[in-house]
């Protein structure tokens, strides 16, 4: 039994059914293979079950990619609001949380019962999505023009074939490394994935730090030239909390990690305080800013057991420079099991930026989270993913 469809979407996702509406809605007879046993898992678990969906600051300086510049056409093309006007056609409520990110007020379950009944509606124009569940994928070959998907026994056919069954990121949710192993199979280069947005382990003197486990602090942490101001959460592993899981995905194993733990701070305030009040300790200044049990270690490291007023100007400065940039040198990462997504993937030497096909394949393209393109934390890389779905859903 084959069944001859106009593209066929591996993986039925944030980026996979984007795709398969738009494609719709053009008039396409899409076929949606998703080897999970319902659409959209991953959209489902996101943002504590209310998917930061997008946000509204995303532009292509929130990516990594080894080229910089092959996220800016899909992403000016297909923009936040873009995305925010479907929400709001949907009558979906969302709000604003820090630093751009948006979430729905209900549930996650709402953007993806947006995104299937946006495939629904394709039906309207002549257009038709079907998605089918519980389909393992066992072989895809590639003859004549045309595609030929293995799936659950059957055959299915296309002239296009779309990769969107993501990374490797959270394997629990079902997630593999399939998609590279396909691009490999039509000769793709594939960038060497690595987890990302995700929490570094600590060891040697630093476990030190796990008496705190359980901590958080605003602080500013930095790796090689990226920096980024949000909170650090102490855990029994090592370090966690928004600034960490953004700096993970540019930390590179043997470096250092930079934490400011006063970015207040400025100057020598630390001698001010000497000034100010003398017989003040370390201890308790730092209590002033910071979390007692964090406050308590940092004094104890910095080994300023004596009032301020006995404390020389050196050893106080030195503190302060300390604070500033305190470095740890993560022993490596949580692995792909904790990473929101993967750094690396497909790479964008082998597709076009306006349309997600592959140069030396016609008819094969990668969206979202296959490609190495990679968002920050808050939202970035479901803009990523609507934006390309919605490149190649119109190429189709």
């Amino acid at each position: 039994m084959s069944d001859s469809f106009d593209a066929i979407i591996l993986g039925a996702g944030a980026a996979g059914l984007m795709c398969a509406a738009r494609a719709g809605q053009l008039g396409k007879r899409v076929l949606v293979l998703e080897k999970a046993e319902k659409p959209g898992k991953k959209i489902l678990i996101s943002g504590g079950g209310r998917c930061n969906f997008t946000n509204i600051g995303a532009g292509p300086a929130n990516y990594l990619s080894g080229n910089p510049h092959f996220a800016k056409s899909a992403l000016a093309r297909y923009t936040p609001r873009d995305f925010l006007a479907l929400i709001e056609s949907y009558d979906i409520a969302w709000h604003e949380k820090t630093l751009g990110q948006l979430f729905c007020d209900g549930s996650s379950k709402q953007i993806v019962e947006m995104l299937l009944e946006e495939c629904a509606q394709s039906r309207k124009v002549g257009g038709d999505v079907e998605v089918r569940c519980n389909a393992e994928v066992t072989a895809v070959e590639h003859e004549d023009g045309r595609f030929a998907v293995m799936a659950n026994g059957q055959i299915v056919t296309a002239p296009a074939l779309v990769i969107a069954t993501g990374g490797p990121s959270i394997p629990k949710m079902g997630a593999t490394g399939f998609a590279y192993d396909l691009a490999r199979q039509f000769g793709l280069k594939v960038v060497e994935p690595r987890p990302a947005l995700v929490p570094l382990t600590l060891g040697g003197e630093e476990l030190l730090f796990r008496e705190i486990s359980g901590v958080s602090a605003p602080v500013v942490a930095s790796a090689g030239k990226a920096s980024f101001p949000e909170a650090a959460l102490f855990t029994h592993r090592g370090l966690s909390g928004p600034s960490i899981l953004q700096i993970s995905s540019y930390w590179k194993p043997g470096e250092e990690v930079g934490i400011d733990f006063l970015p207040q701070s400025s100057g020598d305030w630390l001698l001010d305080r000497k000034r100010e009040t003398p017989r003040a300790t370390l201890r308790s200044v730092l209590r002033e800013a910071l979390p007692d049990r964090l406050a308590d270690i940092l004094a104890e490291k910095l080994g300023i057991d004596t009032e301020l007023g006995n404390a020389s100007d050196k050893a106080l400065r030195a503190a302060q420079e300390r604070l500033k940039r305190w470095t740890f040198r993560p022993s490596g990462t949580e692995g792909f099991a904790k990473a929101e997504v993967t750094v690396g993937g497909i790479s964008t030497a082998e597709l076009s930026s306006k349309t997600m096909e592959a140069k030396k394949v016609p008819g094969l393209f990668a969206i979202g989270e296959a490609v190495d393109v990679t968002g920050w934390l808050g939202g970035y890389n479901f803009q990523w993913a609507w934006a390309s779905g919605v490149a190649a859903g119109e190429a189709l």
